[in-house]
């Protein structure tokens, strides 16, 4: 993947912005709660400047990177998860993968998405509609991929992908995503909090968590404390005897390159490939959907590939 631009003006500044772009997990209650926290404002803002996005698309597609990283923070080896949004409103709908390395790649189905009037608040439930929120697990030791389904019954992803837990995974689970922008639109930060009940935890428990995340101040901006996320934790869920556990890094990150695109080029029809290598126009070009890389194949080169292809029939 080339990427555009990285987040920071210096070498200095992208290396400390890399180093706090972590995952956390942590416990809550002796460990009848478990949690995971994200500080993602290097990988919302990459997302960003990769897809040249707008404030809304940004804040769609940014929560999106942020839910499946926490939702991929349990992931072992080589699995990943897609999380998928098929909607009648003017978004669409939107697809992002992301894997138990931390990486996090997708893209928006409608971009720019299109607007009446200037957003009035961040509230995305109108630009959602009725739709389908999906999500697919590809894990190393299972025979195939698992799907689960469920409608969006609140057009806001935080909210849905809890609906999705406790329907499809029968687990109580608390989401929080949040990106923060500045006056002149750019993203200054990017968080977000998943919570999930283990079995045994009690429900004074339950009751008293549900306060606290009703007063969890912006991640967006919480990020960015020193201390975080041990203070952010204390602060929060201080009488819940939060314990930080291990953390991990958290990247933008797509692994397209040029012979896996050839690649799949490849797997066109013989006649398509000849009438490309025909008709052009040159050089031809390829976009990658997940991180919107564009590719170019010269006439010479879709020649070698209808040759290749041509030779194997």
């Amino acid at each position: 993947m080339k990427k555009v631009r990285l987040f920071g003006n210096t070498l200095k500044e992208q290396l400390v912005a890399s180093r706090r772009d972590r995952l956390h997990h942590f416990t809550l209650s002796g460990g009848s709660i478990r949690g995971v926290v994200l500080n993602a404002t290097r990988m919302v803002n990459e997302m960003r400047w990769n897809h040249e996005l707008g404030i809304l698309e940004s804040l769609v597609l940014g929560h999106a990177y942020i839910g499946a990283a926490l939702m991929a923070s349990g992931l072992k080896g080589n699995d990943r998860l897609g999380l998928q949004v098929d909607c009648s409103g003017p978004i669409r709908g939107l697809s992002v993968e992301a894997n138990a390395f931390g990486e996090v790649r997708g893209y928006l189905k409608q971009v720019p998405i299109p607007i009446d009037k200037p957003l009035e608040s961040f509230d995305l439930s109108p630009f959602f509609g009725a739709g389908f929120l999906s999500v697919t697990k590809v894990l190393e030791d299972a025979k195939q991929p698992f799907t689960g389904k469920v409608t969006l019954e609140h057009g806001r992803l935080a909210k849905d992908l809890a609906h999705y837990h406790l329907q499809s995974e029968q687990l109580a689970t608390a989401f929080s995503l949040n990106v923060a922008f500045d006056r002149k639109g750019a993203v200054t930060g990017a968080g977000g909090l998943m919570l999930q009940v283990m079995p045994g935890a009690e429900d004074q428990t339950l009751a008293d968590l549900e306060n606290c995340m009703a007063q969890l101040p912006s991640l967006g901006k919480a990020v960015h404390a020193e201390d975080f996320p041990k203070a952010l934790l204390q602060a929060t869920f201080g009488a819940h005897r939060p314990r930080l556990l291990e953390s991990k890094g958290v990247e933008f990150m797509c692994h397209c390159n040029r012979n896996r695109i050839g690649a799949m080029l490849a797997m066109l029809k013989v006649e398509e490939i000849e009438d490309m290598a025909a008709k052009g126009p040159f050089p031809v070009k390829i976009r990658c959907h997940h991180c919107n890389t564009t590719f170019e194949f010269s006439q010479k080169q879709i020649r070698k590939i209808h040759h290749m292809r041509h030779s194997h029939n």
